[in-house]
């Protein structure tokens, strides 16, 4: 035997049959707080910035390499 129920209702109808807590202003504050982060660090996101913070990191990188291959090939140990 197949038996099929359809019910109606929304999903906070369905949250509260259930007995599931309402976390609708926790969502509320959790997006507000996204959404202001995110205004405060839209300068990061400008190519210019971007690039030149991928540069720094790019030659601190290539200079550490630099090192360590420098104390590999002199048998140096870098401690």
């Amino acid at each position: 035997m197949k038996v099929n129920i359809e019910i109606e209702c929304t999903p906070a109808e369905a949250r509260a049959f259930f007995g599931l807590p309402d976390v609708t202003p926790l969502n509320e504050q959790l997006v507000e707080e996204m959404s202001k982060r995110m205004s405060e660090n839209m300068a990061a996101m400008e190519p210019e910035a971007l690039m030149r913070n991928w540069m720094t990191v790019g030659g601190e990188w290539q200079k550490q390499f630099m090192s360590l291959m420098g104390q590999a090939a002199s048998g140096k140990s870098g401690s």
